[in-house]
């Protein structure tokens, strides 16, 4: 497995200071984030300029790169247009892993199969795979239904993020059941009421987690996803986490 960390980590800061920030604290991997709603590079700006944006992501000094995280500000058809631009992107910089949302609570489940099926042949006609990322208040924070669309629809897989099964629950799902889907993974420690909190003051049990993906022979990368929070030492957060992944890797 590979301990990469997130351009998401760094929200306020630019790409370039993103990605020197991430080298500064000894990680050798990155997962790029293409999200609309950040000051770093857009899908809109992809669907702009294809070639500058593989510039973009060919810049990240000596960093391996994991995989995109992308975040649209679009819906219908121009959707689908950037996520085919990005999968151009990621065929491109040699990426295999796309990480998307899911639609909200209340969005029709039939609708969503129907979106992640044409999202898969998209994929697969650039040679990459797409992944549902784990959200809490989405149809991807129901382990259910997570389980019914990986399972049934061909090619997707499931960016597992734990945290958004234990925030505002005394009762996880069981998402141990769904690492047979893992493409991707997101870690962070959280609670069942702060879906972040310091680095062991949370009750995420990283050695097992690890251990399970172990057993199913995971490959790819735990992707380091922690925010800045106010009078808390971001940067230190960072290097614990890293330090914690890399010793149970061992």
């Amino acid at each position: 497995m590979i301990v990469a960390a997130s351009t998401a980590c760094f929200p306020d800061l630019s790409f370039e200071e993103a990605v020197e920030k991430i080298a500064d604290l000894e990680y050798s991997s990155i997962e790029i984030a293409i999200h609309e709603d950040l000051n770093h590079l857009k899908p809109s700006q992809v669907m702009e300029n294809l070639d500058r944006a593989t510039l973009t992501c060919n810049s990240i000094r000596r960093l391996n790169l994991t995989g995109y995280s992308l975040r649209f500000g679009v819906e219908g058809e121009e959707f689908f247009e950037q996520f085919t631009k990005c999968c151009q992107l990621a065929k491109n910089t040699k990426v295999v892993t796309l990480t998307v949302d899911s639609g909200v609570q209340g969005t029709p489940f039939n609708e969503e199969v129907e979106r992640f099926k044409r999202l898969a042949q998209i994929a697969e006609q650039h040679g990459v795979r797409v992944a549902m990322r784990s959200q809490h208040g989405h149809l991807s924070g129901d382990v259910d239904q997570v389980s019914v669309i990986c399972g049934h629809v061909k090619g997707v897989g499931l960016a597992l993020d734990p945290s958004q099964y234990h925030f505002e629950t005394e009762r996880p799902g069981n998402y141990e059941k769904l690492l047979q889907f893992v493409h991707n993974v997101y870690l962070r420690d959280s609670n069942t009421k702060e879906i972040q909190v310091r680095v062991g003051q949370g009750i995420i049990d990283f050695g097992k987690l690890i251990n399970l993906l172990q057993q199913l022979r995971y490959q790819r990368a735990l992707v380091v996803e922690i925010l800045p929070k106010p009078d808390v030492d971001h940067m230190g957060e960072m290097r614990k986490m890293r330090l914690l992944l890399e010793s149970l890797l061992v």
